[in-house]
C-alpha cells in the first residue's frame, strides 16, 4: 500500500483570496492548448491562423468551464443544486462533468466557426489533439483534492484517501490523468499531424476518451449519490461514456467514407 501525499488544495494565498490547485491545473490545461494551439496554426491545412488561436482558446475555456459545470449538476448532482442553487458556483470544491464540458466547447466552436468562417467540426479537429492535456491536469487536480477516489483493492499502489475509509483504494484519478491526459494526447498529436479528413480527429478522440472512460469506471467508486445504476456496476459514467464511443466511431468511419 502506497501512502496518499495528502496535498493541501490550496497552492498558495493572495491576501484573502485562496488560489487552489484545481483552478491551476485548468489554467496549466488552457495555457498548453495556447501553446500548441498556436504551432499547430502555423500548419497550411489548419482552418485559422495562428494570431486567432488566443480568441479560440477563450471560447473553448468559457465552454469548458460552463458546460463542464451545467453538465455536472445536471448529470450527477441535480437533487442538491434544488436544495442549494449557489452550489453552481462552487466550482473550487470540485464538480465538473467532462461529457457537459466538451458540449459547451462543441457549442463554443459552433459561435467561434460563424464569426470566422469555419466550421464547427474544422475547430474542434484542433482542439481535440489538445484537449488530453487539460484533462490529465484535471485529474491530477482531482488527486490533490482527494476526491473521485477508486474502488477498494489489494494492489501494492492501493491508498487510503481522507474522509474513504480506512481501506487502500485504486488512485483512478491517476489512472484517468495516464489513459485520458498522456497516452490521448499522445495518439491524437501524432494522428493529427498529417492533414486528415475533416471530422476525423474529431470522433477518434471523442472515442477513445469514450473508450478510456468507460474502462477507468470499473476502478473508481460512482458518486455516493447515484452509486450503480444497473446490474451492480454500471455507473454514470459508463452510460455517458457509450454514447461518445458509437458517435466518435461512426464520425470517424463517416470522415474517411466522405473522402472516398
Amino acid at each position: 500500500m502506497l501512502t496518499y501525499p495528502n496535498i493541501d488544495p490550496v497552492a498558495f494565498s493572495l491576501g484573502p483570496v485562496k488560489v487552489h490547485w484545481y483552478g491551476l491545473m485548468y489554467l496549466i490545461g488552457f495555457a498548453a492548448v495556447w501553446v500548441l494551439g498556436k504551432k499547430r496554426a502555423e500548419q497550411p491545412w489548419s482552418p485559422v491562423k495562428p494570431e486567432a488561436i488566443e480568441d479560440l482558446v477563450t471560447y473553448g475555456a468559457l465552454g469548458v468551464i460552463l458546460g463542464g459545470r451545467l453538465g455536472y449538476i445536471l448529470f450527477y448532482n441535480f437533487s442538491e443544486f434544488l436544495n442549494d442553487p449557489s452550489i453552481i458556483y462552487k466550482i473550487w470544491q470540485g464538480g465538473m462533468s467532462f461529457h457537459g464540458g466538451m458540449l459547451g466547447v462543441f457549442v463554443a466552436m459552433w459561435i467561434f466557426g460563424r464569426k470566422h468562417n469555419c466550421t464547427m467540426l474544422q475547430l474542434t479537429d484542433i482542439i481535440a489533439p489538445l484537449a488530453p492535456i487539460g484533462l490529465g491536469a484535471g485529474r491530477i487536480g482531482n488527486f490533490i483534492n482527494a476526491e473521485l477516489w477508486g474502488r477498494t483493492t489489494d494492489v501494492p499502489w492501493g491508498m487510503v484517501f481522507p474522509n474513504a475509509g480506512p481501506l487502500p483504494r485504486h488512485p483512478s484519478q491517476l489512472y484517468e490523468a495516464f489513459l485520458e491526459g498522456l497516452v490521448l494526447f499522445v495518439v491524437l498529436w501524432i494522428y493529427s499531424s498529417k492533414p486528415r479528413p475533416t471530422m476525423a480527429a474529431t470522433g477518434l478522440a471523442v472515442m477513445l476518451y469514450g473508450c478510456f472512460r468507460f474502462f477507468v469506471e470499473f476502478y473508481r467508486m460512482p458518486d455516493a449519490h447515484l452509486g450503480y445504476l444497473m446490474l451492480d456496476w454500471v455507473t454514470m459514467g459508463q452510460i455517458l461514456s457509450m454514447p461518445m464511443i458509437l458517435i466518435g466511431g461512426f464520425m470517424f468511419y463517416w470522415a474517411y467514407r466522405k473522402t472516398a
